[in-house]
């Protein structure tokens, strides 16, 4: 039997790059998305080429995540496990008292929700085929009320359309998993100094356990905060 096939965006960093890691290093073979390849080009080089193919994608869309997903098939041979990672976060008011200007919510809401969207929507035909697995990165800030954080809301969206998604496909093998990080250690997180925070590895290792339940075993969502994180 070949060695599985996963497909992660938003690879070349954080989470992603930390699951791609694990991901070879359990026996897949992994396809890695990212806006530019050449972000992907250190992590190719540590996981091997014969392991790690790089595509540029923008997951916002939909010609590059449909691309993105034939190429996969094409040059791996199949397609059993997606993990719609890709993700941007920018502070933001309503009320215009504080963060970033609204010109810049654009891509945050397009790469946070439609990406993850399109990402299903481009993989979940394979995925049939395979019986595989879609993954998909939520938040805590999907769980609860954040005041003025439109991050919070595009989570809030993420957490309703894995629900949606498990139901459309519950005839049809494929298992579906949201894992709902607490604040995690990246570049999007580097201003905060006031709260304690997860390794990308912590969350890396969500993915994996759910990835590794049998088959007739579908985690439904992980929630993973590190200890001392009120909300």
């Amino acid at each position: 039997m070949a060695d599985p096939v996963m497909l992660i965006t938003g690879a070349s960093r954080g989470i992603g790059a930390a699951t791609a890691r694990q991901a070879v290093a359990a026996g897949y073979r992994v396809a890695l998305v990212a806006r530019s390849t050449d972000k992907l080009t250190p992590l190719v080089d540590d996981l091997g080429s014969a392991s790690a193919l790089p595509l540029a994608c923008d997951v916002a869309d939909w010609d590059d995540v449909s691309g993105a997903v034939r190429r996969t098939e094409e040059h791996f041979g199949g397609l059993d496990a997606v993990f719609a990672n890709a993700g941007l976060s920018v502070p933001t008011s309503f009320l215009g008292t504080d963060g970033a200007d609204p010109a810049q919510w654009r891509d945050m809401v397009l790469t946070n929700v439609l990406g993850a969207a399109l990402t299903a929507r481009a993989a979940l035909p394979s995925l049939a085929r395979s019986r595989g697995h879609l993954v998909l990165t939520g938040s805590v800030a999907g769980r609860h009320v954040r005041p003025g954080n439109l991050y919070s809301a595009t989570k809030w969206a993420v957490t309703g359309m894995a629900q949606n998604i498990r139901a459309e496909c519950a005839e049809t093998g494929v298992r579906v998993t949201l894992v709902q990080p607490g604040m995690v250690e990246t570049d999007m997180t580097a201003h905060r100094q006031d709260a304690p925070k997860l390794a990308a590895t912590d969350i890396a290792n969500a993915v994996m356990y759910a990835l590794r339940q049998p088959q007739g075993v579908d985690v439904n969502e992980i929630v993973v905060r590190p200890t001392g994180q009120h909300l």
